[in-house]
C-alpha cells in the first residue's frame, strides 16, 4: 500500500486486523506534532492507528526498495532464455528473519 492509498482508507476508516504486538516508541517533537495533525485530520482514527499503519506502509516499501545483489549462481531463467542469479544481497537474509520472527510471534499468541 502507498501513503495515498493509506490515506484514502483512512477517509473510510474501516481497518484489517491481524494480531497486534504493543511497542513503546519515542517521537521527536516535530513528529509527534505531525502525528497529533494527522490524527485530528480524521476523526475515525486514533494516533495509535495512524501511527501503526504509517509504520506498516513505510515497512512494506523499504521491502519494495530492498537492493537485488546479484551473486554467481544461476537459480532459473527467464522466458527469454537469460539466467537469473541468486540474491546474495540482504534480502533473502531479510526475509529468513521476517518468517523466525513471524513464527515466533505467532507461537507466543497461542500460548497467551
Amino acid at each position: 500500500m502507498k501513503v495515498r492509498e493509506l490515506m484514502s482508507s483512512w477517509e473510510s476508516t474501516s481497518h484489517h486486523n491481524d494480531g497486534e504486538e504493543k511497542y513503546h516508541i519515542r517521537l521527536p517533537r516535530r513528529d509527534a506534532a505531525r502525528l497529533e495533525a494527522l490524527a485530528s485530520l480524521y476523526p475515525g482514527l486514533d494516533k495509535n492507528e495512524v501511527l501503526a499503519q504509517l509504520i506498516e506502509v513505510a515497512l512494506d516499501e523499504v521491502e519494495r526498495q530492498m537492493p537485488y545483489k546479484a551473486g554467481s549462481k544461476v537459480v532459473s531463467v527467464d522466458e527469454m532464455g537469460d539466467p537469473l542469479y541468486e540474491d546474495v544481497g540482504l534480502t533473502p537474509r531479510y526475509l529468513q528473519l521476517r518468517h523466525q520472527f513471524a513464527q515466533g510471534l505467532n507461537n507466543k499468541k497461542k500460548r497467551a
